[in-house]
Order: structure tokens, then sequence, then C-alpha cells
């Protein structure tokens, strides 16, 4: 069986939780024994040089990104030609939602007339705060989802508080697959990072600082935990680069306890991981659908502190079991959340070992793996 990822952006681009969701996701099935699941991933670059690239989960597939508006990255001729010739060796076409430009690939290239190939969708976010654009983009994006012989979401809480799938596309072919990790794809980050000095890298020392990983963009409510700093006396390193690099960084230089690291490895993320007091993802938007960085957390059997907005990162995130679950936009909240992990290193432990347990039942990439190939199977089944 072979499988066609699609999305806009992947590595060795500057990574993102999505990229790794759908890293994760073609590790996952390939490894399954009863059958041999085969991925490629087409995506957009900057500099797509070289345009084909082996990686463990499979080929990469790049095309030239001429200009991104709203994070949308739009290809040109050679996307097309390029796309075109992965569907002759597609079985099935695994959209990744959201990316408009995909809608048009799909459509131009006239998949289910020409190539009558089943096509799924892992719907991982609505498209938010988009303005007149994402009002413009509705009926291609109704179009294209009423297309797919799938839509996948990642968390039955995104689909009852999300109101593009509630009237966009039939219960008959809605399903839920929460994201998950493989940890044996981590193990070659996790042995490298032994070797990290989080003090001389970093002037970091472990148990002692908070930690946020990711892109920084403006949904990441990074300005509130900003504000939280200034009530708690307690380093908090940021690791990322992203639109609001220079903003954030001219207020981080007003205080001693925030520390911007930049783009790291992914060796340095998993040390940063392993050494921080706990993970926080304050995101404040929808566009955080389920924050894959709290699974990694997990993992590693670290409490978190996240927001409450309807998505799946309360389901990831128990409040009060894995850590805490506070109110968006809300800088006193989060740092009483993170006075509390403070004080009492017995909490901290007992949040982060049943952040494991939780880890281990329903974030594994063994479940992960079986979901999405029975989900394979029976579009394919119904297909023929």
């Amino acid at each position: 069986m072979n499988v066609l990822h699609v999305y806009r952006t992947y590595f060795p681009d500057p990574p993102g939780g999505l990229q790794e969701a759908i890293r994760q996701i073609a590790l996952s099935t390939q490894s399954l024994s009863d059958e041999v699941i085969k991925n490629r991933i087409f995506t957009l670059s900057p500099s797509p040089i070289p345009a084909q690239i082996e990686r463990a989960e499979g080929w990469v597939i790049r095309a030239r990104s001429w200009i991104a508006p709203a994070s949308c990255d739009l290809g040109f001729i050679a996307s097309f030609q390029r796309f075109s010739r992965q569907l002759e060796w597609a079985d099935i076409i695994h959209y990744h939602f959201p990316w408009p430009f995909a809608d048009i690939l799909h459509f131009l290239s006239r998949i289910n007339k020409k190539y009558n190939k089943p096509c799924v969708m892992t719907y991982h976010s609505d498209v938010v705060a988009k303005g007149w654009l994402g009002k413009l983009y509705q009926p291609l994006m109704k179009r294209m989802l009423n297309s797919m012989d799938a839509v996948i979401a990642t968390s039955t809480a995104y689909i009852k508080s999300s109101p593009i799938l509630a009237s966009m596309v039939s219960s008959q072919y809605l399903h839920t697959i929460p994201l998950g990790i493989m940890e044996s794809s981590y193990q070659p980050y996790q042995q490298d990072a032994i070797d990290i000095s989080l003090q001389q890298q970093f002037s970091l020392k472990a148990g002692e600082y908070f930690l946020f990983i990711g892109v920084l963009r403006a949904y990441k409510g990074l300005y509130f935990l900003l504000e939280a700093a200034k009530q708690v006396d307690f380093p908090i390193a940021i690791a990322g680069t992203g639109a609001e690099q220079d903003k954030l960084s001219a207020i981080a230089q007003q205080s001693s306890t925030i520390h911007l690291l930049g783009q790291v490895t992914n060796a340095e993320k998993m040390a940063l991981i392993a050494g921080c007091k706990a993970l926080i993802l304050p995101s404040h938007l929808r566009s955080e659908a389920f924050g894959v960085v709290l699974i990694e957390a997990a993992m590693c059997a670290k409490p978190m502190i996240s927001c409450e907005i309807g998505t799946g990162t309360s389901f990831v995130n128990l409040d009060h079991k894995t850590g805490f679950v506070v109110p968006p936009k809300s800088p006193n909240a989060l740092a009483n959340a993170m006075q509390k992990l403070i004080t009492d290193d017995d909490l901290t432990k007992t949040m982060g070992k049943a952040a494991r347990q939780r880890y281990q039942a329903l974030f594994s990439g063994e479940a992960l793996g079986m979901a999405y190939a029975q989900c394979y199977r029976k579009i394919l089944n119904d297909k023929k």
C-alpha cells in the first residue's frame, strides 16, 4: 500500500508540531508487521534543492514555494507536474488540513475523476483568524472536505467544538484518531541528549526552569507567558523561531528570567524536555488543535501547563492529573499553576508519572499505526 502525504512544509525545513505528526503517522504505519505500507510526503519549500530527500519515514518530494501569504505556501507549474507524477505511484492520497493550495492541487489534478483513488484528510485545525481571506476560502474548503473518503479529527473535543466539522462534514465520513509518537523514533535524539550540558549550552540548571518549545506564532500565547513570568521568580526557556521572534526578544531583554534559545536540534530539544520542571503550552487560539509537544513531554514523564481552548490539548493534558489546564489569555492563571509546581516537588513527580502512563495508554506509536492502517484498508475496500 502506497500512501502520499500532502502538506505545505516538511523536514528538513524548520520543524513544527504538524510536521512531526506526519512523520509519526508515516513511521508508525510502515512499522506494522502484517502489511507493507510505504509513505511519501509531497511538500513545498523555499529552497527545494534537492527535490527528493530520502528519510526513515519515506521519500520527501519537494517543489518550490514561491510565496506564503497568511502562512499558505503557494507553488507554480512545477508543483502540479511533480504532484501528478506522485499520484501515479500512490494508492491513497492523505491530505493534512489546513493548506488551501492542496485543495487547488486536488481539483486541478482531477484526482476523483482521472485517478479514482481514495483520499483521506487529517483535520489538524480550523482556519482561525484569517479575516476576509478565510471567508473567501470557505466554498473551496467545503468542496474539498466533501470530496474526501474520510476526514479524521485528532480528538472528539475538536469535533464537538469545530463549527466547520459540524457544518461541512457528514458524520459517516468523520473519524477520530489521536496523534501519537513512536518512542523508538526518539531514542537516537535521547541518546545524543545525554552529552548535552544544559548549563554550558543554555545557562540552565536541570529541574530549575519551565520550557516552551514551538514555532513562535501569535496564537501560541507567548505574550501572556511573558506577563506571567513577571509574577514568578523562576527561569522560563523558550525554544523556537518564527514570525513573533523579534517582538518577543525585545520584551524578553527586559527580564532576567526569560531565556530565548532560538532554533534547537532534536537532541537539544530532548535534553531541554528531560531537564525542565514542566512544559508550558500557553496557546490561546484554536489553531493549537492538539500539541504534539505535549505528547513529547508526557513521553518524558513531565507535567504540563496548557490552556482550555476546546481542542485536543486538554485531551492530552488532563487538568490536575497530568498537569494544569488554565483559562486562556490569563497571565495570573499561568503564574499560579507554575507556582504550584515550583513549591511542590512531590506534585510535580506525581503529575509527570501520570503523564507517562497516559502516553503509554493512548499516544503510543503502535496505537497510532494500527488506527491509520485500519482507516486506509477501509477506504481502499470501499473504493473497489
